[in-house]
């Protein structure tokens, strides 16, 4: 199904401009309340001089949280018996809030200029799973678009 209407439309039409981007250097917490705070899937990481180094998405942290050894609890006469010490998960949760971006971040993303039509960046969501991809305008990060972005342009 092709809707005419949006054939012409192009990244820059619906693209963020007001970016939201963290630092290789940014805590994975900080960075985490951020996607949640602001109800995006993904942030741009940018260096120093705003060259966009990476992506930080929703999955990242899924998968950095996979990591973490969660503890087998046993329920036994309604109570709840965790079988790891709590010295070793407190170990555990210590570590995970030290990582940092750089750490679980995609290096070198994927990404689409403005000019890019919105049928190339749906086809990329859809046959790559991207939620999120920057929008750079001659090596220089310019905007964000989600997936919430081309579903607007359905209704």
């Amino acid at each position: 199904m092709k809707i005419e209407s949006d054939a012409m439309l192009k990244v820059k039409d619906i693209m963020t401009r007001e970016l939201i981007t963290v630092s290789p250097g940014t805590e994975i917490v900080h960075a985490t309340k951020l996607l949640l705070e602001n109800r995006i899937n993904g942030v741009p990481v940018t260096d120093e001089k705003g060259k966009l180094v990476g992506i930080l998405c929703q999955s990242d942290l899924i998968a950095q949280q996979k990591k973490l050894p969660i503890p087998s609890f046993f329920t036994i006469l309604d109570g709840l018996i965790p079988i790891t010490s709590m010295k070793q998960i407190e170990k555990q949760v210590l570590k995970i809030t030290a990582v940092t971006v750089a750490q679980a971040m995609t290096k070198n993303p994927v990404t689409v200029q403005p000019d890019t039509g919105i049928e190339e960046v749906a086809a990329l969501m859809v046959d790559k799973n991207f939620h999120t991809i920057p929008v750079l305008d001659g090596g220089k990060l310019v905007g964000i678009l989600g997936k919430e972005d081309i579903l607007r342009t359905l209704i």
